[in-house]
């Protein structure tokens, strides 16, 4: 069985402050929740802060769902001469236990490649962060045809001579990029449709036992009201939320 996986990509959003007020109010909202992961994203600067007030809360009379904290980002390299960059060993000593590689944002604005997700998945991996994969097509990409074509080659390309076995820990996110922002959302069946694409290429390339535990989550405009829709789709293991997410009320609705 899968674990369905909830995650909230905050971008570019809260001060270190904000964070710590939207815990005060998320956590009593799911105590005792434990069908899902929950994931919480937060910018560079609210990372400490997210897993200070998460270790705080730990009270065995007030039990709260494991909650674990993922960076939006990270360098490929272990250290060196990258001025601005985060590497993965940075994460990990802070506490850190997940991380988003390829976001269409990082893909559209900075120019992220496939090759460069490469290493960077594969730098995750090694210290043991669990990498979320973001694919996904364009609408025109999309409207030709071609959303088995793009994300055979985004999830080919990232997984590239990585060894199998080291691949178990991964999460892939699907985000159609002419849903992500725009208030449109996949319909269940299109969402489900490319999770088994994705599913599907995962086990051609490196086995059937892999692909049938890797948990593809979908993300586009996940909202509390199309939420169950999406995530009772037996392919969809999960979500990755992004607006929605930064309102405690409405994230803990899309969790329960």
């Amino acid at each position: 069985m899968r674990k369905p996986l909830i995650a909230a990509n905050w971008k570019m959003y809260k001060t270190p402050a904000e964070a710590e007020s939207f815990l005060h109010a998320f956590l009593p909202l799911v105590e005792g929740h434990t069908r899902n992961e929950i994931v919480l994203c937060p910018s560079f600067v609210a990372l400490a802060p997210v897993l200070a007030a998460i270790k705080g809360s730990a009270h065995p009379a007030h039990p709260h769902p494991r909650i674990h904290v993922g960076a939006q980002n990270m360098h490929f390299a272990a250290e060196g001469a990258y001025t601005g960059e985060i590497s993965a060993g940075m994460l990990s000593a802070l506490g850190v236990t997940h991380v988003i590689i390829g976001h269409s944002e990082r893909r559209q604005y900075f120019g992220e490649t496939d090759e460069l997700l490469n290493r960077k998945l594969a730098a995750a991996l090694e210290k043991r962060l669990i990498p979320i994969l973001c694919v996904g097509e364009t609408e025109q990409e999309r409207e030709q045809g071609k959303t088995e074509e793009v994300l055979s080659r985004q999830i080919g390309r990232a997984i590239s001579q990585i060894e199998p076995g080291k691949l178990e820990p991964m999460v892939v996110a699907y985000e159609p990029v002419w849903a992500i922002g725009t208030g449109k959302t996949a319909t269940p069946l299109m969402a489900a449709d490319a999770h088994l694409m994705i599913r599907t290429h995962v086990a051609q390339l490196v086995g059937r036992p892999i692909a049938e535990a890797l948990r593809i989550l979908y993300g586009g405009s996940v909202k509390p009201d199309n939420a169950t829709s999406l995530l009772s789709q037996p392919e969809i293991d999960g979500a990755l939320v992004g607006g929605a997410s930064l309102d405690p009320a409405s994230f803990a609705r899309i969790i329960q």
